[in-house]
């Protein structure tokens, strides 16, 4: 009999992917979306300058880009006022977690987070073989909260190699203070390395973020310009903290992951703050509109620091999922937790006024058909 190919590990995982793609879903039912409002993508997309400076790098695209990315390094480190040294570029925040998880954990090791929060980081850890624990949110009914007071709890108590903390959270889009974060931060054990997604960081109103500067050897933290850069098709995110640590990325990472196209965008949306400003403005404004729509309909919109707004339905998982069904028939892309009791919401993202208004009537079809 010939030996197996692959490991018993590989062999035991699912063949599946964190995400169902909405190219999946139009796939699957025939349904063309009209409005693409469930993947947390800025519809507003990128700075022009973006555009064109990576109109201009694919010209050159002949060439492998740098892979000390060290034009887009010395752009974040002065942006935050860092130094290089602190810094690493991947493939997106995806692509760092599955690096940092790499580093950290050993098959059997212990890795904490929160059920129900960002299912990539869990896809990483299955893996590598490591054991994911999971402590539930906080649940003060309509908010929900990753439970800082939990994870600590946990943490002392088991002393994980990894915690995933997501500040301002996905996918509730609720948010702790700095001051709560920082506790966060100098609480954890020493031999944990606390991980902090800080995807929404650019939407976040004043006092939720820590100071750049903070930085501990067991802190990584983590950005992207999927976000509020509106650059998620380009795939580029960073992560910095001590140096020491940082430096461990390069022994696991695709030195010539990030395009030469993907690192002169990055750049140039970095110099174009103004852009950025006036997206977080839109993204604001689209948001009120969506709490509105939510309110008129009779659900309970959670208050959110991000490019989308969980939605209560009121109900449990079933009339959420209902109500998310029909919403996808009528051509409108959302997205649901699957984890309860976060389970009870849609989740959406915001959008232009014409997608806003799509989503709108194909909600009060939706509730028709389900009450």
């Amino acid at each position: 009999m010939t030996a197996p190919l692959f490991s018993p590990l590989a062999r035991s995982l699912p063949a599946t992917i964190p995400f169902v793609g909405p190219e999946a879903l139009e796939r699957q039912t025939g349904v063309a979306f009209k409005a693409r409002l469930g993947a947390n993508e800025s519809v507003f997309g990128p700075s022009p300058k973006v555009v064109a400076a990576m109109a201009a790098a694919a010209a050159e695209s002949w060439a492998y880009g740098d892979p000390e990315q060290a034009e887009l390094k010395a752009a974040l480190a002065a942006h935050h006022r860092l130094k290089p040294e602190n810094i690493t570029v991947g493939e997106g925040i995806d692509g760092l977690l599955g690096h940092l998880v790499h580093l950290a954990t050993e098959a059997g090791d212990g890795v904490l987070t929160s059920r129900g929060a960002y299912p990539t980081f869990n896809y990483h850890v299955a893996g590598r073989g490591a054991v994911l624990d999971m402590v539930p949110y906080r649940d003060e009914r309509p908010a929900l909260f990753e439970d800082i007071d939990a994870l600590l709890e946990r943490a002392r108590a088991t002393r994980p190699k990894l915690v995933y903390f997501a500040n301002p959270d996905n996918p509730t889009g609720s948010f702790h203070p700095a001051e709560a974060v920082e506790r966060l931060i100098r609480e954890v054990p020493e031999e944990t390395i606390l991980v902090l997604d800080e995807a929404y960081g650019d939407m976040a109103p004043a006092g939720v973020m820590p100071p750049e500067d903070l930085i501990r050897p067991n802190l990584v933290r983590f950005r992207t310009f999927s976000k509020a850069y509106g650059m998620a098709g380009v795939r580029v995110g960073y992560a910095f903290g001590d140096p020491g640590s940082i430096r461990q990325f390069d022994k696991v990472r695709n030195h010539f992951g990030v395009s030469r196209m993907a690192q002169a965008g990055a750049v140039a949306a970095l110099g174009d703050q103004e852009f950025l400003r006036q997206t977080v403005e839109r993204i604001a404004s689209a948001r009120e509109r969506l709490t509105g729509i939510a309110l008129a309909a009779g659900l309970t919109p959670l208050a959110s620091a991000t490019n989308f707004v969980a939605i209560d339905c009121g109900r449990d998982a079933a009339y959420a999922r209902a109500i998310l069904t029909e919403v996808l028939k009528e051509g409108v892309f959302i997205r649901m937790p699957g984890v309860a009791p976060l389970d009870r919401m849609i989740r959406v993202s915001v959008g232009r006024e014409a997608d806003m208004a799509l989503f709108e009537a194909a909600l009060a079809v939706a509730l028709q058909k389900v009450d």
